[in-house]
């Protein structure tokens, strides 16, 4: 058996790979203990220094210092912190001249929205690992043990291999353990397998090393729940050893990768930068051998131009943005756990979703029944007991009939669920297989109370996972349903089965029909098992049926001698039912170019069947077996997933290596789960998405995004909006750097033009920066989506920030609000100089500059709204937050004119009526020109059709 190497250097031989092949004799003598003694307390210490405490280790998270600290690694708040300091060293060096102190005011606002932005991106990133947590939580905090011969309660993590303890009903399971004594146990493992049964667990049995992890079983495993019996158990493995251990290992072990948005932002970041130190360099080395004398005044304007060209407001309008686009993704039913995940759900190619409860609507509904004379269409929705049986042969329409009956009884009589109605509703407690039995039962007039009172039952076979099948042993008193007097005279007790087709047949020797009991033919069966092909080709879920006369009760534990001789009844095949509203959202993907692939645990017959109804997949298209997979590596893997569009008979362990195939391929894959083993692939794909009703907190823990209601056509709505935030995101992108650079442009041409002095200070750029461009940008941050958004392709991830355009308009935008407002300062520099009449400051042409810029902003942020559409095309009302930006930002810039304290504190000068009136003239261009040029690519398209 293979060895695992612990932290401390000693092999920790507890790989349950092995121990469910073992006999109970063998595993003790393996970890050195007894059944009835336990372990030594010497053998106890000896063991816990060997293979540590029973807890999950945590690795490789970074503390919250950390995560604040790499927020300040950003190079454009590196930059900013770099002016700062150079502003503050020429403010002091201005104080020492002139004897008295100067506030440096810009330093200070440069390093208050360095702070802030700082703050915001922790905001983001801290808290995001809390899924070790959620796995920690399934640990029980106390177990019973036995050692040295006495029963003691421990701590949990306090356990060793080779510990002897003993669970009962409503435990948590600490950690894995092999079975020594079980009386009636039954574990829920859904958490770990993601199988909704509760598994009946035997210990004496032994396995084979292949058997799948939900078929062991003879084993327990730590986080799942006894929810019925009781056991004695041999620990084989601890902490991080155990199966969840492996999965915590697994979800510290995949590494987030940035998100296309935080992608593009850094190499936004990386070209503003690059560009700035470009400009400023030439800015001081020329102008410096022009004039030597101009240098500190060259270091100045070099200042300026360095805050201009990095975007402050930027990142906290994309941080409100993306929590904008939260609250309107909760309103339909998704909650996203990270904000930049908003916008990578506009990115996604691919979405991988779970069957049951997401595509369907996890009630299964009875579609068909073949007796052995004759096949029905049953009809009806959900639970409600009401619907008919339309026979397939006209001379039988009866209900009566001796093979429905007996058929319908065992449904009932073979069944643990409970059909109830509350408040008008039908509903299951219980199974929904069961479930769907008892209600088409009752569309029969077979009621679950009645049958029960008139067949006790006395004894049961549960259902096992290697057997697939289930038997129950009631009283044959009273008359039965489609059972004959003389045979319910000629016997004491009656067995029902049922459970998969082909198993249940291989143990029939008999058949009903009508009334009578006659031999099964070779021909019989092989109608019987086509008509079960057939139904599973139709995506249905088929169960068989029969009974058996039994003078006596079987003794507990033979099963396989005693489910033999059955008569066979027939077959009920089930389906459950698509949500109504997914076919359309299935379309809608279609129409995006976003492949949806359907990930179940079911037959691949009945997968594909329901996969094609829906649209997920074409007749062509491959479908792949969890068996099939076991056997690619992944180079194999990658060759097919572009042509897979159904896996089936898929363990939650295998979607993290098909989320990994199709990130190869370069897709944006978001994936969908609920329990604890969905948790690595949630957290390894793009968009990791938990179901919100039936998920784990593990897997929600790990997700991205929760669906509040289960449903595949939330994550299709939830994508579209992430498609208009990020249609948003790339508008005020150009509408923010657009300005920057016009304002850069603006700034260098001053000393050029050797106008004397800067026309903008630092402090009236970050003004501009988080004011004037960023209250209309966060406006234009809820811009309504167009219909078209979901006719679309997804774009690439890997697209620039500059793509389709984007770089262009910036640089082109920019240079024209440049000229534009270089021809207005050139004009205003030689006016103001000249009138000067009532005390007014000839400086005042750089207000006059400061607000061009600011009002041709408000022009701007109005004709951006639309690519295409003129602004009096576009319906003001649509968004009004654009209008009420726009009147509040202009208000704001006259105050700052016009309010003394406000104009000493931002260097600005007071303008005159027609002054003002010249800066709104030469502000007005930029708008008559963005609209200038949608009509131009107007004429243009048409000329060229």
């Amino acid at each position: 058996m293979t060895s695992t190497a612990s932290d401390s250097g000693f092999a920790q031989p507890t790989e349950t790979s092995a121990w469910h092949t073992l006999e109970v004799v063998k595993a003790l003598k393996r970890l050195g203990s007894d059944r009835t003694f336990g372990l030594t307390t010497s053998k106890v210490g000896e063991y816990f220094k060997r293979y540590g405490s029973n807890e999950l280790v945590e690795s490789g998270t970074r503390t919250p210092a950390e995560i604040l600290w790499d927020q300040f690694k950003n190079i454009m708040l590196l930059m900013l912190i770099a002016v700062a300091i150079i502003s503050a060293v020429l403010d002091v060096r201005e104080a020492l001249t002139l004897g008295k102190f100067v506030f440096p005011k810009d330093a200070v606002a440069i390093f208050v929205v360095v702070i802030l932005n700082g703050v915001l991106g922790y905001i983001q990133e801290s808290g995001a690992e809390k899924a070790l947590a959620a796995l920690k939580n399934l640990a029980s905090s106390k177990v019973r043990v036995i050692r040295d011969g006495k029963t003691l309660e421990i701590e949990s993590k306090e356990l060793v291999p080779g510990d002897v303890m003993l669970l009962e009903a409503g435990v948590k399971v600490p950690a894995d353990g092999r079975l020594l004594e079980a009386a009636n146990l039954q574990v829920r493992e859904s958490a770990l397998t993601g199988e909704a049964h509760a598994v009946n667990k035997q210990a004496e049995v032994q396995l084979p090393e292949d058997a799948p992890l939900g078929d062991r079983i003879n084993l327990v495993f730590s986080g799942t729940e006894v929810v019925q019996g009781r056991a004695t158990v041999l620990v084989t493995s601890t902490g991080m050893q155990t199966e969840l251990g492996k999965i915590a290992s697994a979800l510290q072990s995949v590494e987030s990768e940035p998100t296309p948005l935080q992608k593009r932002m850094n190499q936004l970041g990386n070209v503003l930068v690059t560009g700035a130190l470009v400009l400023v360099v030439l800015v001081i080395a020329g102008g410096t051998l022009y004039n030597p004398s101009l240098f500190e005044e060259l270091v100045k304007v070099s200042l300026s131009m360095a805050v201009a060209v990095v975007p402050e407001g930027l990142p906290a309008v994309i941080t409100v943005t993306l929590a904008l686009g939260t609250q309107r993704m909760v309103k339909r039913n998704a909650l996203i756990r990270k904000l930049p995940a908003v916008e990578t759900l506009g990115s996604v190619t691919t979405i991988c979703s779970d069957k049951t409860g997401t595509l369907t609507q996890n009630k299964m509904v009875v579609q068909n029944v073949c007796t052995n004379s004759n096949t029905a269409r049953v009809t009806g929705e959900g639970y409600t007991p009401n619907g008919e049986f339309q026979w397939q042969n006209k001379t039988q329409l009866s209900n009566a009939h001796p093979e429905l009956q007996a058929l319908l009884l065992a449904c009932v009589l073979c069944n643990d669920a409970i059909l109830q109605k509350e408040n008008g509703d039908w509903s299951i407690l219980g199974d929904p297989t069961e479930g769907a039995l008892l209600s088409v039962a009752g569309k029969g007039g077979f009621r679950k109370d009645e049958q029960d009172n008139r067949f006790a039952r006395v004894a049961e076979f549960p259902f096992s996972s290697e057997r697939k099948r289930m038997s129950v042993m009631v009283e044959a008193g009273g008359s039965g349903a489609g059972i004959s007097a003389f045979h319910l005279q000629a016997t004491n007790y009656l067995m029902f089965t049922k459970g998969s087709p082909e198993l249940t047949l291989e143990r029939c020797t008999h058949i009903q029909v009508g009334h009578e009991i006659e031999p099964l033919t070779s021909q019989q069966r092989s109608q019987i098992l086509e008509q079960n092909n057939q139904m599973a080709g139709r995506g249905l879920r088929v169960l068989g049926f029969s009974n058996k006369l039994l003078k006596e009760l079987p003794p507990e534990g033979s099963e396989e001698t005693s489910e033999n001789g059955l008569t066979w009844l027939g077959l009920v095949g089930m389906l459950d039912a698509p949500r109504p509203e997914v076919r359309d959202a299935v379309a809608r993907c279609r129409s995006a170019g976003i492949r949806p692939v359907m990930i179940t645990g079911d037959h691949q017959l009945t997968a594909k069947a329901v996969a094609e109804d829906l649209g997920i997949a074409r007749p062509e298209d491959e479908v792949l077996t969890g068996r099939e997979l076991e056997k690619f590596d992944m180079a194999q893997l990658e060759q097919h997933v572009d042509r897979v569009s159904v896996y089936a008979r898929v363990s939650p362990e295998h979607k993290l290596k098909i989320v990994q195939a199709l990130q190869r391929r370069g897709h944006v894959v978001a994936m969908t789960g609920d329990g604890v083993n969905d948790a690595p692939a949630l957290k390894q794909a793009d968009i990791g998405v938990a179901m919100g009703i039936t998920g784990t907190d593990v897997s929600k823990e790990a997700s991205d995004m929760v669906l509040l209601d289960d449903n595949f056509s939330t994550i299709v709505a939830a994508t579209e909006e992430g498609r208009v935030v990020y249609i948003n995101i790339r508008r005020f992108i150009r509408y923010i750097l657009g300005s920057n650079i016009g304002e850069v442009l603006t700034i260098a041409a001053a000393p050029l033009m050797g106008l004397g002095g800067v026309p903008l200070s630092p402090l009236q750029i970050l003004w501009m920066n988080l004011v004037t461009d960023g209250v209309p940008a966060l406006a234009l941050a809820v811009e309504p989506g167009r219909p078209i958004v979901m006719q679309q392709p997804p774009k690439n991830p890997k697209e620039s920030i500059f793509a389709r355009g984007l770089g262009t308009y910036m640089i082109r935008i920019g240079i024209v609000l440049a000229v534009v407002t270089i021809a207005m300062m050139s004009w205003a520099y030689g006016y103001t100089r000249s009138y000067t009449e009532g005390g007014l400051d000839p400086d005042r042409w750089k207000t006059m500059v400061f607000t061009t810029l600011c009002l041709a902003q408000m022009g701007h942020a109005l004709a951006i709204r639309s690519n295409t559409r003129l602004l009096i095309e576009i319906n003001p009302f649509s968004n009004p937050y654009i209008l009420l930006s726009v009147v509040f930002t202009s208000i704001l810039q006259l105050l700052l004119i016009y309010v003394e304290p406000l104009r000493n504190f931002f260097s600005t000068h007071y303008l005159t009526f027609t002054e003002l009136m010249i800066c709104v003239g030469f502000s007005a261009i930029i708008f008559v020109w963005i609209e200038a040029e949608k009509l131009f690519t107007r004429w243009f398209l048409k000329a060229r059709k």
